[in-house]
């Protein structure tokens, strides 16, 4: 790009929405001459347009920052309903999922059912906050990632403060996690493929990490999020394969001998609770994803007549058809199969191998393998994508030029290998479910409430602003108890605490 930012003159079609300025530039009028000006960069797409906004339907011409076209969030918008589905899915169901019987386990028959209900029905409830404020019919402008939003909403200073980490940490810990999964099951399904009398000497799990790291890295030089699309229909795919085949097997085998549903109590009343509080913070964490809703409905066209809520919501609304269809069999299936004997490290995916390693066909193993390892490489492009946004936005704000693809594949090689060194670091990662979940828990369940309020500014004590502050305040209050029962519970139960050690 010039030193000169790129004017486009205002098209005879519908106006249209626009994403604030990354670089917290004001838009600026130009004049006409400004408007015949040919944008240096052949990256620059149609949709930067002039303000979608009934008060400034007068104004012609625009100029906007246009580093939105720079970036891989938002660098393609020719997203579509089908497009919003595959990456909801993608996102929303995985292996994060296997761990919901564990819950059960404390939580007993009655209240994990009615948990479960509950945890659903309220983080869909957000997720339509967050379609709904994607887009400001008042000043026209497209809040395309999280943070955006929340800063835009609260301000700079509170986005960095109580936003930024649980996002970053949403994204980054979850590839961190997906690598784990990913190369111990590669390691699992190399051992069911090469049987038992398997001669060749088998890699280690670090060797296995680093297999899976390669394939996410190569996978992950896709340019943008709508290039991935493909990605996540085989993620979403995969993922529904495997959690169908698991509870499947666990039904039709049968319920263990000497399998018991009453729920797990501790020797206090203290660690009882705490025990319970984790729980809930298992079910918190199943339901990760809404960082990266608005993101999703970024990759959509949108204007005043044809805005991208209305494809967005239909894609999630199947998304999410399909992520019950899957995650509540999967749950009651498994507490059902094995009550208080499933696995609490691994859940339904370690009590399959556990339980069912011999009265399986190898096939079948095999194959839930394959499932697993594919979902793990394609949920870690669109959970990584808000990283490799984020590493370039600082190059692009920085330079006012866009990326090249050799600093771009750099970027995303060192964010791939940097996850592949903490999943070495920190192998017992996965018995921290609860604890994950309760630094979650805001951004799913609270702030969407809290921003609800602060923009759309429901009539005082009228049903939407009572929802929105009794969800927003319970939200809130639910992270910091289950912070505080994940740690209690790590402490009192202990953890192997391996460093460098991965098993």
């Amino acid at each position: 790009m010039g030193s000169a930012s790129p004017a486009v003159s205002a098209p005879a079609m519908p106006l249209q929405y626009n994403s604030p300025s990354l670089s917290h530039k004001p838009l600026l009028l130009i004049d006409v001459e400004a408007a015949n000006k040919v944008p240096n960069s052949s990256r620059t797409p149609n949709f930067i347009t002039p303000l979608g906004s009934p008060i400034r339907k007068a104004i012609q011409l625009t100029k906007l920052d246009p580093q939105d076209a720079w970036l891989p969030i938002t660098e393609s918008r020719n997203g579509n309903a089908f497009y919003a589905a595959f990456h909801t899915l993608c996102s929303g169901i995985g292996v994060q999922a296997l761990v919901l019987p564990v819950a059960f386990t404390i939580l007993g028959w009655a209240w994990g059912v009615i948990s479960l209900t509950v945890a659903f029905t309220w983080q869909l409830y957000t997720l339509w906050l967050l379609v709904k404020l994607h887009e400001s019919t008042e000043t026209g402008m497209r809040y395309s990632r999280y943070l955006q939003l929340f800063s835009a909403t609260f301000g700079d200073k509170m986005g960095k403060l109580l936003a930024l980490f649980p996002i970053m940490y949403l994204s980054g810990g979850t590839c961190v996690a997906l690598i784990i999964i990913g190369g111990s099951t590669m390691k699992l399904f190399f051992q069911i493929v090469c049987g038992e009398g398997c001669t060749a000497k088998p890699l280690t799990t670090v060797e296995w990490y680093l297999v899976f790291t390669c394939a996410a890295v190569l996978l992950s030089q896709l340019p943008n999020l709508n290039s991935i699309a493909g990605v996540s229909l085989i993620g979403a795919v995969t993922a529904i394969a495997y959690c169908t085949i698991m509870w499947l097997v666990s039904v039709t085998e049968g319920r263990l001998d000497g399998v018991s549903y009453d729920p797990v109590r501790s020797n206090s009343n203290i660690a009882w609770i705490f025990g319970v509080l984790n729980a809930l913070g298992i079910m918190a964490f199943a339901f990760r994803g809404h960082n990266l809703t608005l993101e999703i409905q970024a990759t959509m066209p949108s204007c005043e007549k044809n805005p991208s809520h209305i494809p967005m919501w239909r894609g999630v609304k199947f998304a999410y058809l399909v992520i019950a269809m899957c995650i509540f069999p999967l749950a009651i299936g498994g507490y059902w199969a094995y009550g208080h004997k499933i696995p609490p490290n691994g859940g339904m995916l370690t009590a399959i191998y556990q339980y069912h390693g011999r009265d399986t066909t190898q096939f079948i193993l095999g194959l839930t393998s394959l499932l697993v390892i594919i979902n793990a490489v394609s949920s870690f492009q669109i959970y990584g994508m808000p990283m490799f946004d984020d590493m370039e936005s600082k190059y692009t704000s920085r330079r006012n030029q866009p990326c090249p693809w050799w600093l771009r594949s750099l970027f995303r090689a060192m964010f791939g290998y940097g996850c592949f060194f903490v999943a070495v670091a920190i192998p017992f990662l996965g018995s921290l479910a609860g604890l994950i979940g309760g630094i979650a828990v805001p951004v799913t369940f609270a702030y969407p409430c809290f921003m609800w309020l602060k923009i759309k500014k429901p009539k005082k004590f009228s049903i939407m602003w009572w929802l929105n502050w009794g969800l927003g305040v319970s939200g809130m209050f639910l992270s910091v108890v289950l912070i505080a029962a994940g740690v209690y519970v790590v402490i009192d139960t202990g953890i192997e605490v391996s460093f460098f050690k991965p098993h």
